[in-house]
């Protein structure tokens, strides 16, 4: 029997091995798995926080480009105006014909004095005055102004001035100089004035008044000088701004250099700073390589930041760069992300040593080495699950391991102060006899999910008692069969009531900015005032008379409010004009929707927000825009909107236009359906205003029109 059976030992001995290699290497690969998870759930809650401070930097920075370009387009309507002026296009014209000569045009002296008046008085509206450097002197010596309106020859000559400007800076001559006809009234600057103070040139040509606006007829320059610090520089700041560090800056490149156009935080002047533009990891590098991209880099002190960028237009070669220093950012997060990762590590720790302790007694094979190996891994065990008990009970969560029968194996203290009771006495106890049948049942299930799949499961429960929110987050981990071998699970709670609290108060402050830029959007137009709000509110009695699920209502909601953002890149001047729009100022504020999708593509919300708006304009029949999308192509909340946005909109007043009344807008959409609009759609809203009340909102009364509202 021995010999006959000595060739089958190695076979055994090999097996056994074997065996032993692959239940060591379950908890090897298991906690390989779970460190895996941790740093992924780590990069995850990264990259979600540099998604929120994107969309934030994002608005901001929109929102001071458009105060930016509006600045500079009032600034070169000014000028432009000047230089239409028919009584100083017919002086100037003269003044050519006679080579200069004043003696030789009818009233010369006096043309010339009335068109200073006519400078002095512009100057003074438009504020391009400001008194001239030096104190007056008995003689007739020119004094340097530092602002005014001026007239000059095509070459920089001066020719007649507001009273603040005697005469046109050097600097500035340069710019009259390099000008071009082509490119009607312009920005120019900013450059060191007079006063060594950054200082803006606004330059319009001028034609003859019986002249075409060629070469041949350009009789001379407007010429507006202005300090910036008074009137440009303050748009550079956010109102509302919390962030220490956050800063915009305006920039551009001159050949290979980076120069900061306006005061930096760190007390550089405006035109004080120049960084080389192949400066590695340089913020504003970024900006003019990628305007509206979003990054990490380093500003002009070397000092890490997130940056994003928008090109200005009005002036050539601006970007306003907005950034806040990285640390301020995401300090916090980082710091919370530390204390989760190092928690789940060493539990992880704990619960691997805990289960080679528990393979290295069951694969003994002697009983004299079982008998010490088991005293040394109860010893090595009472160690362990006494570290375990004082690591679990210097955590806030809640910590238990509960059984297949439903019993609870291991408390930590936080469970026990909970339920109310000692932690040895809780062992053992099936878990609705310490917490209630209603909660047991809610883990028990939870449990045998988590053991059934074989992985960690995690819930949410939120409680709202009186004023109070509960919110509590439990995490069901099945655990080996070596470390509990009746089927047992950890389950870790925790209170995250205060998390979720900052969390819905950051969301609510994000929803009241959204709301303020939309505002703000709606009152750059009188005309149009509150339009988004009442769009949205439309929106939704359409969705609900469709009874349309709630995550749908509130996509059609979210979306009306939103629509008209991207208004704010649209000039405040072609939004309220009275008179025809150029087709291209109609695919301007037409495309407005467009980029008000553009702006928020990267928040995610509950419902399809963004492509909702990228379809408003789309009709049923396949004639619509940007992709020509039919019928049930079209999202219903697309569908909804175009219907409430076009209702609101011809029942309101507009600058080139009365409002209609109730019965011609509902024709208007009854003579488009099947074309542009959807009939279900339009039904609804006819519904709503003929059977729910409706038509009072939109009927005309004096009291709405008094108050702007359609």
């Amino acid at each position: 029997m021995t010999e006959t059976g000595a060739p089958n030992a190695p076979a055994a001995s090999y097996g056994t091995v074997l065996r032993m290699l692959i239940t060591a290497a379950i908890p090897v690969v298991l906690s390989i798995a779970a460190v895996v998870w941790i740093f992924a759930y780590i990069d995850e809650e990264r990259e979600r926080s540099l998604q929120v401070w994107q969309v934030r930097l994002g608005i901001v920075a929109a929102s001071r480009v458009a105060a930016v370009e509006s600045w500079l387009a009032d600034q070169t309507e000014v000028v432009a105006d000047v230089a239409e002026n028919p009584g100083l296009r017919l002086f100037l014209g003269q003044r050519a014909l006679a080579g200069g000569d004043l003696s030789d045009i009818v009233g010369g002296a006096g043309q010339l004095e009335i068109n200073r008046n006519l400078l002095d008085g512009v100057a003074a509206r438009t504020g391009f005055d400001a008194p001239p450097l030096g104190p007056p002197v008995a003689a007739n010596v020119e004094r340097e102004g530092i602002a005014g309106l001026l007239v000059v020859e095509p070459d920089g000559d001066l020719i007649v001035a507001s009273s603040t400007a005697q005469r046109l800076h050097e600097r500035f001559r340069d710019a009259v100089a390099s000008a071009s006809l082509d490119d009607g009234a312009i920005a120019a600057g900013p450059l060191m004035g007079a006063d060594d103070e950054p200082a803006m040139a606004f330059l319009a040509p001028i034609f003859a008044a019986q002249g075409e606006q060629t070469a041949e007829d350009h009789v001379g320059w407007v010429v507006g000088v202005k300090p910036v610090a008074d009137e440009l520089l303050p748009l550079l700041e956010q109102p509302g701004t919390v962030e220490q560090t956050a800063e915009a800056v305006l920039i551009r490149r001159d050949d290979g250099v980076i120069q900061y156009l306006s005061p930096l935080r760190d007390g550089t002047p405006s035109l004080g700073l120049q960084l080389a533009a192949d400066t590695a990891h340089l913020a504003s590098a970024f900006v003019l390589e990628a305007p509206g991209g979003f990054a990490a880099r380093r500003n002009y002190a070397g000092e890490d930041v997130l940056v994003t960028g928008r090109a200005v237009s009005g002036a050539a070669g601006w970007f306003l760069m907005y950034m806040v220093e990285r640390e301020e950012a995401l300090g916090p997060t980082e710091e919370r992300l530390r204390s989760v990762m190092a928690i789940l590590l060493l539990a992880i720790i704990v619960v691997l040593s805990a289960l080679i302790g528990v393979w290295y007694y069951g694969t003994s094979r002697r009983a004299r080495q079982s008998a010490a190996l088991y005293r040394a891994t109860a010893e090595r065990l009472d160690r362990q699950e006494r570290f375990l008990r004082l690591v679990t009970d210097s955590q806030p969560s809640s910590i238990y391991i509960l059984d297949r029968q439903s019993e609870i194996r291991f408390v930590n203290r936080q469970f026990a102060e909970v339920v109310g009771g000692r932690s040895d006495d809780l062992v053992n106890k099936r878990l609705d006899a310490v917490i209630g049948p209603a909660p047991a049942r809610r883990a028990q299930r939870l449990a045998e999910d988590a053991r059934d799949e074989g992985r960690t499961l995690a819930d949410v429960e939120r409680r709202d008692e009186g004023e109070t929110l509960h919110v509590s987050r439990s995490r069901f981990v099945p655990l080996p069969a070596e470390a509990e071998p009746n089927g047992g699970v950890l389950v870790v709670e925790e209170d995250i009531s205060d998390l979720i609290a900052a969390r819905e108060r950051q969301e609510r402050t994000l929803d009241h900015i959204v709301r303020a830029l939309v505002a703000v959007v709606d009152r750059r137009d009188p005309f149009s005032a509150d339009h988004s709000q009442r769009v949205s509110r439309l929106a939704g009695l359409i969705a609900r008379e469709m009874d349309l699920e709630p995550m749908l209502v509130g996509t059609a909601e979210t979306a009306g409010l939103l629509m008209n953002l991207g208004k704010i890149l649209v000039p405040a001047a072609v939004l309220t004009r009275s008179g025809e729009l150029t087709a291209a100022e109609i695919r301007q504020i037409r495309d407005s929707i467009l980029t008000s999708a553009d702006l928020i593509r990267e928040i995610e919300f509950d419902g399809p927000v963004t492509e909702t708006l990228r379809q408003i304009q789309e009709a049923v029949d396949g004639s619509g825009y940007p992709a020509g999308l039919k019928d049930g192509e079209i999202l219903v909340t697309a569908r909804v909107l175009a219907v409430a946005n076009a209702f609101v909109a011809m029942a309101s007043p507009r600058a080139h236009r009365d409002r209609l009344s109730v019965d011609q807008a509902v024709a208007a959409l009854l003579d488009r359906i099947d074309g542009q609009f959807d009939r279900g759609v339009v039904a609804a809203l006819i519904n709503y205003l003929d059977n729910k009340g409706g038509r009072r909102a939109y009927e005309p009364s004096p009291e709405r029109d008094e108050a702007g509202e359609g």
